[in-house]
């Protein structure tokens, strides 16, 4: 599972609005924005060319268009069968994606490295998976020994799949909770399955009625010793990740950012 081409990074005029991504035999393409025709029949006498490459196409199942843009981001099968659900590797574990259905499917390709971190430094520990989506910290983190992980998330359908996710990794979910809530109306009861020793904190830019980065995430930041095993009135940053190779960005300061804070 990686990505093939990412335009979003500005690194190649005129394809910013294009990303392509490779899914354990299906490839993915992802248009964001609006092309014209002469766009679309250069991209598939593209896919065509590469088709037509028997190494390549011995190993292609399908080659799906996405329609980011569009309402319901319709998808276009371009070759072979849409496979609506797909197991995808990581690390050696196990995802399960959801095709066709909706803009996301299901894992952000661009946090690979970020679930690498947490599988090889949650051993022992308590661990609190805020804005959890389909909870791929948390697969990371219990495949590395945490002896607990808390996900958080309003959308109850992503933890939903996250719950899949454990199950596909024959993960004991006795050690994992899954709250369907508000973080900041129901930061007491987040309190009550602390203290953690990890946090991760993964929001949204922004989500209508909820969540808005640029004034909420200082509000989290502020009553986070709250929730730590350890009081740390002032933490110390420790390293920025690198981002994958595939998500080259023009500028890497615009591009994402995950950094490490300790109370050491």
């Amino acid at each position: 599972m990686r990505r093939l081409f990412h335009g979003p990074g500005r690194a190649y005029d005129g394809l910013e609005q294009l990303t392509i991504n490779w899914l354990n035999g299906q490839v993915l393409i992802s248009l964001f924005k609006e092309v014209d025709v002469h766009f679309i029949a250069a991209l598939k006498r593209h896919v065509d060319t590469r088709l037509a490459w028997s190494a390549w196409y011995s190993q292609v199942q399908s080659v799906l268009q996405l329609h980011r843009y569009q309402s319901g981001a319709p998808i276009e099968v371009l070759f072979g069968e849409l496979q609506a659900q797909q197991n995808v590797t990581e690390n050696g574990l196990t995802f399960r994606l959801d095709l066709g259905q909706k803009q996301n499917n299901g894992l952000y390709l661009d946090m690979r490295y970020g679930r690498k971190w947490v599988l090889e430094n949650s051993r022992n520990k308590r661990v609190l998976n805020l804005f959890a989506y389909t909870c791929g910290f948390s697969v990371a983190a219990i495949a590395g020994e945490a002896t607990s992980v808390v996900n958080l998330d309003m959308a109850k359908a992503a933890l939903s799949k996250g719950r899949q996710n454990h199950q596909v990794n024959e993960h004991d979910l006795a050690a994992v909770s899954f709250l369907g809530h508000d973080l900041f109306k129901s930061w007491e009861k987040v309190k009550k399955y602390g203290p953690y020793d990890l946090i991760i904190i993964d929001p949204p830019s922004f989500k209508k009625g909820s969540f808005a980065l640029t004034k909420d995430y200082k509000k989290i930041l502020r009553r986070l010793h709250e929730l730590l095993a350890e009081y740390a009135p002032q933490m110390t940053f420790e390293k920025r990740l690198d981002n994958p190779p595939e998500f080259v960005d023009a500028d890497p300061e615009a591009s994402l950012k995950s950094l490490l804070f300790s109370t050491s």
